[in-house]
């Protein structure tokens, strides 16, 4: 089991075994207790709205919005810039 365990993420460890994390500095620990206190884990398991999003970080909505435009104008200017 433990060599099984080796190759695999903090995030995956935690959600393999149904245990909560308890690593409060690092940079994906949320204060979730159903999704192991993880936010990745939290957003492997669904879609999330903005608002669900933006209650998660303690952001409005609007902001979240605000960053998801910010994002995708990047990835449309790397993938222009790549072909």
């Amino acid at each position: 089991m433990i060599n099984e365990l080796e190759n695999l993420a903090c995030f995956a460890v935690h959600l393999k075994l149904d245990k909560n994390c308890k690593k409060k500095n690092c940079r994906y620990w949320h204060n979730i207790p159903s999704c192991n206190n993880c936010i990745i884990n939290k957003s492997n398991n669904s879609q999330h709205t903005l608002q669900e999003i933006g209650e998660l970080f303690d952001i409005t909505r609007m902001r979240v919005c605000q960053i998801e435009k910010n994002v995708v104008g990047k990835i449309k200017k790397n993938v222009k810039s790549n072909f």
